[in-house]
């Protein structure tokens, strides 16, 4: 699993616990313990545990969505937008610090 460098602080700190990807990403099991590097360069930083894959309409990304990613609403909507333009069908994938 890859994730931009600007999130890495947070997924070590603990304080983003989900991703919303697309279709392409949706196929991780519940329980497996996946290596995580950073998008730009493949450095691998951690390693993270699925906790759940669940499927989300973009128009049902939540307040509670944006707390777990930690930022607001507006900024996790305008991300989601900008890495997946025109995608309605997302998969939020839950996770934690293996």
């Amino acid at each position: 699993m890859t994730f931009f460098e600007r999130f890495e602080t947070d997924i070590l700190a603990g304080t983003k616990t989900i991703t919303i990807r697309d279709a392409s990403e949706k196929d991780y099991e519940i329980g497996a313990v996946v290596p995580v590097s950073t998008f730009e360069d493949g450095r691998q930083f951690c390693n993270l545990e699925v906790l759940s894959v669940n499927s989300i309409s973009f128009d049902d990304i939540s307040e509670l969505h944006a707390e777990q990613e930690n930022m607001t609403l507006a900024q996790l909507k305008r991300v989601i937008a900008d890495i997946y333009p025109g995608e309605m069908q997302l998969y939020v994938i839950e996770f934690k610090l293996a």
